[in-house]
């Protein structure tokens, strides 16, 4: 791989990181429009007791290039940078600016269930089906309601594995998974904070879903590849109920309770019109919530944005099976 295709391959995964660390929006997305979705897939697949069959035989460089090792390891340490660094910045830009971030990325969805669409061969009625079904499972997630996370090492190791799953599944977020699971706070505190017992445990859990959900969708993709396209493109276009921009909170949540910094934080939200957003609730009231701008200009601007990042893109993505 030369200097020019890894640096390429570094911002893809920095961007798959930035994806990764919003709830509602997948890092497999990003994977998927990029044109290294199915090479990332069949990367994981190979690693396994082969690796080291091969490395015992034929040494380090031999089980290296087995694994693809060059592109997993540049794209890691894009995803790994980008979540190192913008997990504070998104995090504050979801709650001071949550309007303008969903809208940036719901333009960017919007435009990719068109260009995966589009990755369909033939439409007929396995793919129809696959994409209802795939629509279907999105809408039901993002209609789920969040829980509470058990304080355990245990607990962030199987969500890990759960969330990696949904990670590089375009369409469905790790992060929201974690969101649902009651996982997500605690998880990107320990991010911040640099707990190293929770960040190690739920890495491997990450690794251990990985390992055994990439051989199912590497597979899928050999013997089915319009059903499995169809149904990842289902999963985009349910996920813009998830992401819609303008929500209104329903639920709160007590915050480092019993502390200092006890305080209440929006926890369970419903999508709504525009012109309903601005409409102050008796929660907004409890939030502190004095005006609500549906900046409906911005929004528009900010998902016009996030279409154009897309197809610029694609047009300059390599060509995909």
């Amino acid at each position: 791989m030369d200097l020019r295709s890894r640096i390429k391959l570094y911002l893809k995964g920095m961007a798959m990181g930035a994806a990764d660390v919003v709830p509602g929006v997948s890092g497999g997305t990003i994977a998927f429009i990029s044109g290294i979705y199915e090479e990332l897939l069949s990367s994981i697949r190979s690693i396994g007791p082969d690796t080291l069959t091969v490395l015992r035989r034929q040494g380090l460089k031999a089980a290296w290039r087995q694994v693809n090792g060059d592109f997993l390891l540049t794209l890691v340490a894009g995803i790994g940078t980008s979540i190192l660094l913008l997990v504070r910045p998104i995090t504050w830009a979801l709650q001071h600016e949550p309007v303008l971030i969903w809208s940036f990325f719901f333009g960017l969805i919007a435009v990719s269930v068109w260009l995966c669409g589009k990755l369909v061969r033939q439409w007929g009625t396995g793919p129809v089906v696959g994409g209802i079904i795939g629509t279907s499972i999105a809408v039901g997630i993002g209609l789920m309601s969040a829980g509470t996370a058990p304080d355990s090492l245990l607990f962030y190791f199987i969500a890990g594995a759960i969330a990696i799953c949904a990670m590089i599944l375009p369409g469905i977020s790790g992060s929201f998974i974690l969101l649902l699971l009651g996982a997500y706070l605690p998880v990107m505190t320990a991010l911040k904070t640099l707990n190293l017992p929770v960040i190690v445990v739920f890495a491997a859990g990450c690794l251990f879903g990985l390992a055994a959900f990439s051989r199912l969708l590497n597979w899928m993709f050999q013997r089915h590849h319009d059903l499995t396209v169809s149904t990842l493109t289902g999963f985009l276009l349910g996920s813009l109920t998830i992401i819609w921009p303008w929500k209104e909170v329903v639920s709160t949540r007590v915050v480092h309770a019993g502390g200092p910094d006890e305080h209440l934080e929006p926890f369970l939200t419903r999508n709504v019109w525009p012109g309903d957003y601005a409409t102050l609730t008796e929660i907004d009231r409890l939030l502190g919530v004095t005006a609500k701008d549906p900046n409906i200009l911005g929004a528009a601007l900010l998902a016009l944005l996030g279409a154009a990042l897309l197809l610029f893109l694609e047009r300059f993505a390599p060509p995909r099976a």
